[in-house]
């Protein structure tokens, strides 16, 4: 992705040059730079993590109703996790009877 030096902005490419669609700022492309650049094709997708398990070897427990409708427990097993790039936590649960996983942000 490439930013424009003048405003900031993402620019995109049109022939030779990249042009910026906020202040019409214009740059010619380097093709080595444009090399090192990461693009969506080259990831991999190792799919969704498991953050679901996170709470597996929890052992501290609160008082939380298990949303799972056909449970009645109000306890929980429970783990904060940041957020990934964010300054709040997420909280997983583990209902204590059913084993049901849920979270609260």
């Amino acid at each position: 992705m490439q930013f424009c030096d003048e405003c900031g902005s993402v620019m995109h490419t049109e022939g030779d040059s990249w042009v910026c669609r906020s202040c019409e700022n214009e740059t010619p492309r380097d093709s080595q730079a444009e090399a090192a650049m990461a693009t969506q094709d080259a990831q991999r997708d190792d799919g969704a993590p498991a953050v679901a398990d996170a709470t597996r070897d929890a052992t501290e427990t609160m008082q939380e109703p298990c949303p799972a409708d056909d449970c009645d427990s109000d306890r929980a097993y429970y783990e904060m996790l940041p957020k990934p790039g964010g300054s709040y936590e997420v909280r997983l649960f583990t209902c204590v009877d059913c084993g049901h996983k849920w979270r609260e942000s």
